[in-house]
């Protein structure tokens, strides 16, 4: 996905890690064993301050495109860190892209806040 967009023009930041393992610097297999060691990565994301880290690339981007594919058996799956990007994204102005569709009734219950999921899954741009 970040080549061909890349490819289109557009300056693409993927996730640390990935770009490590694109570069070669790390396998997949390192680092899944190194998430099975250590937990989600906390540790390696508090002591490399990622989260101010990616505020800074959102704050110096457009806009955000969210890939989220199928995990753990759910649809569309958002993780945590990927929730404060967005958070960040939307509190400075930047568009949010998803690849695919939000399924509103998994993050919100419509019946306690009346909020419309119409108006939720409006909210977003579609990517594609």
């Amino acid at each position: 996905m970040a080549e061909e967009l890349s490819e289109k023009g557009y300056g693409v930041e993927i996730p640390f890690t990935s770009q490590r393992i694109i570069n070669g610097e790390l396998t997949l297999e390192e680092f899944l064993n190194e998430k099975q060691k250590n937990g989600d990565g906390a540790l390696r994301k508090i002591q490399g301050d990622l989260i101010k880290c990616y505020y800074e690339i959102i704050k110096n981007s457009d806009a955000v495109l969210v890939i989220n594919m199928n995990k753990n058996g759910i649809e569309n799956y958002i993780d945590g860190n990927t929730l404060i990007e967005m958070a960040f994204a939307h509190m400075l102005d930047r568009k949010i892209f998803l690849l695919n569709s939000v399924f509103c009734d998994t993050f919100f219950n419509f019946g306690q806040f009346n909020i419309p999921e119409q108006s939720v899954n409006n909210y977003f741009s579609p990517f594609l």
